[in-house]
């Protein structure tokens, strides 16, 4: 029988877009993004607690696999130095694969080079459960949406 445990995965982009304004969009609006990339965030609510602050819950509507989804994710940490957001999934459809999923997203800026890395710390439910890549996939699609939409405007 295979070991179930905290796991990792991590993939990262290169962005032309301003990585402070990238920051700045997941700490504090996370509710833009829907405007930015309709067709893989449909929603973004505030549930609890003020934007851009610790402890606050948000709630998604997003399509992933072609399927309507909802996600209902905790702010645990925000690093301003290192520019990033951890959310912690507390209700949705990943938690019936997972029993954690905990999405983190930082930039690293160094002049016109930003990297923007997604990490993900999951543990499956049960072994015949997939690792969450291909969640790690629409991150990547959603920060190449938020660098288009940020260069065009």
């Amino acid at each position: 029988m295979a070991h179930i445990g905290l796991s990792k995965l991590v993939k990262q982009v290169e962005i032309k877009s301003d990585g402070d304004v990238f920051h700045e969009l997941f700490r504090f609006q996370p509710h833009h993004i829907s405007n930015i990339s309709p067709t893989n965030i449909q929603n973004v609510d505030l549930h609890e607690g003020d934007w851009g602050t610790i402890g606050s819950v948000i709630f998604w509507n997003y399509t992933h696999d072609g399927k309507e989804k909802v996600a209902k994710e905790r702010i645990e940490a925000i690093d301003e130095e290192k520019k990033s957001v951890t959310f912690n999934v507390i209700e949705g459809d990943l938690l019936e694969l997972y029993k954690i999923c905990i999405f983190t997203v930082h930039v690293d800026t160094d002049g016109e080079n930003n990297l923007v890395t997604w990490t993900v710390e999951y543990e499956k439910l049960n072994e015949d459960v997939e690792d969450p890549t291909s969640m790690l996939d629409f991150c990547i699609v959603l920060t190449k949406d938020i660098e288009t939409h940020h260069l065009n405007n």
